[in-house]
């Protein structure tokens, strides 16, 4: 078995909780954060749910101690606190003291703000400022000032899958030697755009997300930020530093199929696993939990539902289940937070509820796991699936 690359920190906000400790509580006692839209101006407040962070613009700026003319969007502050979180977790008191990068992930990136803009950009040349935060990378290049970070910078936008990339893509830059230490997550914050796109899409649900019930109706959209500290073991070593888990495997694939479905047969999320299991030199029935993509669309269900029986085989799956239904799908952060919780999910030996299933699919036998679970685990498989058929497996495991 391939060891792995040290997991040292992490930092999270979401809807279920503002720190990685209120998120493990809200997960070991059922609190579900799917609500009316709040912080919003929108005609569907009232009509569509989602994993909102109760926390105004303005009351994340305070937290940052920010300057009152900044042009930070909610994506970016976001990512911002929770980076902070977990540079700090890592207790990392001088950034650049080792070769350390920054990869961040996010797909409405700064959306918010564009929105709030777009209607006087050509009439106030000073509200320029605001537009130029619309750009991905503009996140990203924040949150490295805001941490101070002087090395690699750089930004990774594959959809649903973008943050299990950016864990990837960190993992292999320290297993080569090219970095000693990664910050890798992602963020995204709710806008009207993503909220009409998906209304448009009509793979929202007009209740509450059901993952792989057979009665699923679409998904709730969320908002979020998580940051994984990634470090070589050299480092660890030196600094007698503290791991939590390790990044064992990992695998991406594209299925080319649609721009925003999944193959029937989940052969890109086949492929990725597939991968890597290879990475991690794991064999399938090593894994102890799965933390699926689970979005409850009936698309994404049936695709995973799928190449999970190809990989694991008829009714041998170990326990899985999606946290979908506790934070809503949180797009380009969806893979970060859910990395937050299969390390949780190692340290504490559990395996989280798959929250609002009733009925089993009849495409095949599979049944996730519906009450909070006690149970040794040394290896998580968390999937990560994004539109444009762009596939990611995580593999984590417990640290010796």
């Amino acid at each position: 078995m391939y060891k792995g690359v040290a997991i040292t920190g992490m930092g999270i906000i979401s809807s279920i909780g503002n720190t990685v400790e209120e998120n493990f509580n809200a997960l070991l006692n059922s609190q579900v954060a799917i609500t009316t839209i709040e912080n919003i101006s929108t005609v569907h407040a009232d009509v569509i749910k989602v994993g909102e962070i109760k926390k105004t613009n303005q009351e994340l700026i305070e937290e940052l101690q920010l300057e009152k003319d900044n042009n930070f969007s909610r994506t970016a502050l976001l990512g911002t606190i929770a980076a902070k979180q977990a540079v700090k977790n890592a207790g990392i008191t001088s950034i650049n003291e080792y070769k350390t990068g920054l990869i961040s992930a996010t797909s409405v990136g700064g959306m918010d703000m564009t929105e709030r803009f777009y209607y006087e950009y050509f009439e106030n040349p000073e509200i320029t400022k605001y537009i130029s935060s619309h750009n991905a990378g503009d996140i990203t290049d924040k949150i490295a000032n805001e941490l101070g970070l002087q090395g690699l910078v750089t930004t990774i936008s594959t959809a649903c899958s973008s943050a299990a990339n950016a864990i990837m893509l960190g993992a292999r830059l320290i297993k080569s030697g090219k970095l000693d230490r990664v910050i890798v997550g992602g963020t995204d914050a709710l806008s009207k755009f993503t909220i009409n796109g998906f209304k448009t899409l009509m793979i929202l649900s007009d209740g509450y997300n059901m993952p792989f019930d057979n009665d699923r109706k679409g998904l709730n959209l969320g908002e979020a930020a998580a940051y994984l500290v990634l470090e070589s073991d050299q480092l660890v070593k030196k600094e007698n530093k503290k791991v939590l888990a390790r990044v064992s495997g990992y695998g991406n694939a594209n299925d080319a199929f649609h721009q925003t479905a999944s193959s029937e047969n989940g052969d890109g999320a086949y492929l990725a696993m597939e991968k890597a299991f290879q990475v991690a030199q794991l064999k399938p029935e090593q894994i102890d939990y799965i933390n699926v993509h689970g979005t409850a669309t009936p698309n994404n269900d049936l695709s995973e539902g799928r190449a999970m029986v190809r990989i694991f085989g008829e009714n041998k799956a170990p326990d899985f289940s999606s946290t979908k239904p506790f934070t809503g799908h949180t797009l380009a952060a969806a893979a970060a937070i859910e990395a937050v919780y299969s390390v949780l999910a190692i340290q504490n030996n559990v395996v989280f509820p798959n929250l609002n299933f009733k009925t089993p699919m009849q495409e095949f036998n599979l049944i996730p796991q519906t009450v909070l679970k006690n149970a040794t685990i040394e290896h998580v498989l968390s999937n990560s699936f994004g539109f444009g058929g762009n596939c990611s497996t995580l593999i984590f495991s417990k640290s010796e």
